[in-house]
């Protein structure tokens, strides 16, 4: 429902602050990691706000060339269609079958907006989902390299609560690669040390 400004001539600046109150709403969806201190489960704003601050400041373990605009538009809102969808478990069976609500999302949301605009943003949303292009295997590095290091940090929480193995960390995350090879050394061998630390639900060799 649109917001009441009390403003009728119907504007574009009233479809795009209406689009601004609808997106407020990710605010209030939960992720399954808690924050680097173990303090509380992170919601998705504040996931799309960690992970853009990191491929600006960790832009220089790109091999390739990026559009740092353009990837910080895809994190900031890869997740927005998380407001209707929910957010979907990296490990659980449903993650198969998320695309479907999160097309519909994707399309209810963005289309709040003029043409013009809910086009830039779908593009660019469904760039990010296909990792085909430079920013979005860039992209991909950092939503998937910040619940890693929540978990490391947290002593395997979401890992030793969902009974995640090492193997299926692994399998789930090495499109870190493709965005950058650097970074996904450093995270096998964080990795290898949670293993020795006892951070999943059983010791692996």
């Amino acid at each position: 429902m649109p917001a009441d400004f009390g403003i009728t001539d119907n504007s574009r600046l009233e479809r795009q602050l209406d689009f601004l109150v609808e997106i407020d709403k990710v605010k209030s969806i939960l992720r399954k990691s808690r924050l680097f201190d173990a303090s509380r489960f992170e919601n998705d704003a504040e996931h799309s706000w960690t992970i853009s601050l990191m491929a600006i400041l960790l832009k220089e373990y790109a091999d390739f060339e990026v559009n740092i605009e353009k990837v910080l538009v895809m994190l900031l809102i890869h997740d927005i269609v998380e407001i209707d969808a929910g957010d979907t478990f990296l490990y659980a069976e449903a993650r198969e079958s998320a695309h479907i609500e999160e097309e519909k999302a994707a399309r209810r949301i963005f289309g709040m907006l003029d043409a013009d605009q809910r086009d830039y943003f779908i593009g660019v949303w469904h760039e990010f989902e296909a990792r085909q292009s430079n920013e979005a295997r860039f992209a991909a590095v950092f939503d998937r390299l910040e619940p890693l290091l929540q978990n490391f940090l947290n002593e395997g929480f979401t890992w030793k609560k969902n009974n995640i193995s090492y193997a299926m960390v692994i399998e789930k995350n090495r499109q870190i690669a493709e965005g950058s090879p650097r970074i996904w050394d450093f995270v096998q061998k964080l990795l290898r040390i949670a293993v020795q630390r006892g951070y999943f639900p059983e010791q692996e060799a």
